[in-house]
């Protein structure tokens, strides 16, 4: 009995500090999954900020600091609010420019009307409407960067910008020999007229631009599938490469066989309207296969976005 009574206290010591060793674990366990926790919430809150639009160092509780984030923001915030001002005081100069310019253009068109010799009067029109189609894409740029881009959406009948835009480029249809196949029938759709007429004016401009050897051939047509409406404008000129199809839309690209030193392109005509294709809420696409065809397709959306002779697809 002695032997027993002896060994209880050791068992119940050993017994106390496996418990307190217990309580202590699970303690320091919850410490650190309530600490976890917290860093979960402050990660998933701190995404949710830096998905903001706007400055969020004011959306926070009070910190260390503070005034000194905020000065900095308002220094920031006037420096930008000065450089707007300058580029669109600069926007409206060239803007202003390109108005004054078109006049003396016109008169010279016209001058160039009363030219007897004929190769001659030829020559001086081409570069005449080279010159009219810059100034005219630089006016409808600067129009494209302003904050304000004046967008009209209307009802309009699709077949009238394609013929507005045929008419813009008649010159140089005609002179690489092109006879536009127009198969649009009286289809309707909401859009901004002007607008549209510039994207069309910039993929028959890329059509005479890249005319291929064969006749030039040059067919728009439109196609429908459910509810969405589609506009097609196919060439058979040089085409693009596969490997610079999902590269046509971006800013300053100009393929990678730079079309052998024949053109100079900038790389902004398509760029400047796969920005206004989205400013009017609808899309567009291309597809080529090198040395035969360049199709592209404006989808103008769904449901009342698109109309038929009849307001239906």
């Amino acid at each position: 009995s002695g032997v027993i009574s002896g060994s209880m206290p050791n068992f119940s010591m050993r017994s106390m500090r496996y418990y307190l060793d217990f309580l202590l674990l699970t303690a320091v366990f919850l410490w650190e999954g309530i600490d976890f926790g917290r860093f979960c919430l402050r990660e998933r809150e701190k995404g949710r900020l830096l998905r903001e639009r706007e400055v969020i160092c004011r959306l926070l509780p009070p910190f260390a600091n503070r005034e000194i984030a905020e000065h900095d923001v308002r220094v920031l915030e006037g420096e930008l609010r000065e450089q707007f001002e300058e580029n669109c005081e600069m926007q409206d100069y060239v803007a202003k420019w390109c108005h004054e310019l078109k006049v003396p253009l016109a008169a010279a068109l016209l001058l160039d009307e009363r030219i007897r010799e004929g190769q001659l009067r030829g020559e001086m029109r081409e570069q005449l409407e080279r010159m009219n189609r810059l100034v005219s894409s630089l006016l409808l740029g600067c129009k494209l960067q302003s904050s304000l881009l004046d967008v009209q959406i209307r009802e309009v009948v699709l077949e009238e910008c394609v013929r507005e835009s045929i008419r813009n480029n008649q010159f140089f249809l005609i002179q690489k020999g092109f006879q536009p196949e127009i198969s649009v029938g009286e289809h309707r759709v909401y859009t901004d007229p002007s607008w549209l007429v510039y994207i069309l004016d910039q993929l028959l401009s890329n059509a005479v631009k890249y005319t291929g050897l064969e006749p030039p051939r040059l067919r728009i047509w439109t196609g429908a599938d459910a509810e969405r409406l589609f506009l097609y404008v196919e060439d058979n000129g040089e085409g693009i490469r596969d490997c610079d199809l999902r590269r046509v839309f971006e800013k300053g690209f100009t393929g990678s066989g730079h079309h052998n030193g024949k053109y100079k392109s900038t790389g902004m005509g398509l760029y400047m309207v796969s920005r206004i294709i989205e400013k009017l809420g609808h899309e567009i696409s291309v597809e080529s296969v090198y040395g035969e065809y360049t199709r592209f397709r404006i989808d103008f959306g769904t449901g009342a976005a698109c109309l038929g002779p009849e307001g239906k697809v």
